[in-house]
């Protein structure tokens, strides 16, 4: 869960936000390269006061600061569409669980074992243990298994978001979204609706309950 100091990415908990992560430190390796060349460079010409107008006028300046870009880019766009391949895929899934939007809680149906269906409210203010994110119901599901989702609203626009899953897709009435994903580690993950669907929105949150495969059922 984040919190007030948090400036990077939640702990992964998936292959999902693994990946999220690669391809972010992966950039992130550019962008700072070409941050210290440029304060570098604006350095040196403001402490030396030098200024070269032939240097600056170079057609082979201009070559190298629009051909440099492009490749960098291309070596940028290459691991972010095979991530995003990835990570839209979906090949075999042992569980399906149907996600439901409401105005404000969530319904859960295990589609596959159980056919069962729960709802899920946050809890009263003198009971929670995580403000704003603890719910009387939390969705359990099981480690190292692959689990399908399919996501829909019955209202208004939502959006099941879960930071350390790298999960975050919306509920829209009248459509099914999938995306499938699978936890590598036990514990309680929290989420919100990241979607302003309303007045109580912030009372709309997630609680994921991962136990090892044999305590699932």
């Amino acid at each position: 869960m984040t919190t007030w100091n948090g400036f990077f990415f939640h702990s992964p908990a998936s292959f999902m936000i693994e990946i999220v992560s690669l391809i972010h430190d992966y950039a992130m390796i550019f962008l700072g390269s070409i941050i210290i060349l440029v304060l570098l460079n604006l350095s040196y010409t403001v402490v030396r006061s030098y200024f070269s107008q032939t240097f600056y006028d170079s057609h082979l300046l201009e070559w190298t600061w629009t051909v440099t870009p492009f490749i960098l880019l291309v070596f940028i766009l290459i691991p972010s569409l095979e991530s995003l391949y990835i990570s839209d895929s979906c090949f075999y899934c042992g569980l399906t669980i149907r996600v439901i939007g409401h105005q404000w809680y969530w319904r859960y149906f295990y589609k596959d074992l159980f056919s069962r269906s729960f709802d899920s409210y946050i809890t009263p203010s003198r009971d929670r243990q995580v403000r704003l994110l603890e719910v009387d119901n939390r969705l359990v599901i099981p480690t190292n298994f692959p689990l399908r989702f399919l996501l829909s609203s019955a209202d208004v626009i939502h959006s099941w978001a879960v930071p350390s899953f790298g999960i975050k897709f919306d509920a829209i009435p009248g459509r099914i979204s999938q995306f499938c994903f699978s936890s590598k580690r036990s514990g309680i993950f929290f989420g919100q609706c990241s979607e302003i669907c309303g007045a109580n929105h912030s009372f709309i949150p997630i609680s994921l309950e991962c136990v090892p495969f044999n305590f699932f059922f």
